[in-house]
C-alpha cells in the first residue's frame, strides 16, 4: 500500500472513528502488516529496528550493510531483511527532538554528501562519527510518516517512488511531495 494510500485510508479511519465516537485514541497503529510497528516515540535518543518504506511500498536498503561511497542505496526490497534495518541516533546529545543520524547494522551512518541537493553521488555508508551531514532532520508528518531533509534544507527523495537499485535517492529536493513520504516504523 502506498504512502499516499496509507494516509488516505488512515483518515478516512480516523474520520469514521470519530463519527462514532471512538476518538483518536481508537486508532492509534492503523498500519499494514508489514509496518505496524510503532513510529518514532518524540523525544526518543536511540531507536533500533527502524525500517523506511517508500511511497510505493518498497523498503530502503543499506547495500552491503552499510560502508559504501558507491552502490549505497537501493530502494527495491519488499520484505524487510538485516540491510533494511537502521538505527536512529539523537544528534546534538539529544538537544534537537527531530535530529537523527541514520546507523546502518554495520556501525556506519548515512551522509548526505555535501550536506544534500544532489542527483549523482547522493548518499554515502561509510561515516563513523556523526557531524553534520549525517545530521538527517526527520519531519513528522502523522502517523509514521516523514519527510527526510539533509542538512542544508533539502529533502531526500526516493526515484519514482522506490523501487530501484540505481539512482535509488536523490537529496535536490526544496519541497516535499510524495516521492519525499517515507513511512518509518521502530522495533523490527
Amino acid at each position: 500500500m502506498s504512502t499516499r494510500s496509507r494516509l488516505g485510508l488512515i483518515g478516512a479511519v480516523a474520520a469514521a472513528a470519530i463519527a462514532i465516537g471512538v476518538g483518536s485514541a481508537g486508532v492509534s497503529g492503523v498500519a499494514s502488516a508489514a509496518t505496524a510497528a510503532p513510529a518514532i516515540s518524540p523525544n526518543a535518543g536511540t531507536v533500533h529496528g527502524c525500517v523506511f518504506e517508500t511511497d510505493n511500498g518498497h523498503y530502503v536498503t543499506a547495500v552491503g550493510d552499510g560502508g559504501r561511497t558507491t552502490d549505497v542505496i537501493h530502494t527495491d526490497a519488499t520484505q524487510i531483511g538485516a540491510w533494511e534495518k537502521f538505527t536512529l541516533v539523537r544528534a546534538d546529545a539529544g538537544l534537537l527532538d527531530d535530529h537523527y543520524g541514520i546507523l546502518t547494522g554495520s556501525g556506519h551512518y548515512l551522509t548526505a554528501v555535501s550536506g544534500g541537493g544532489r542527483t549523482t553521488d547522493v548518499i554515502h555508508s561509510d561515516a563513523t562519527q556523526l557531524q553534520s551531514w549525517e545530521d538527517f532532520t526527520l519531519v513528522p508528518l502523522g502517523d509514521g510518516v516523514y519527510n527526510i531533509k539533509t542538512y542544508n534544507g533539502h529533502y531526500l527523495t526516493a526515484v519514482d517512488g522506490g523501487g530501484l537499485t540505481t539512482d535509488a535517492i536523490h537529496s535536490d529536493a526544496t519541497r516535499p511531495s510524495s516521492w519525499e513520504l517515507f513511512f518509518i516504523s521502530c522495533g523490527h
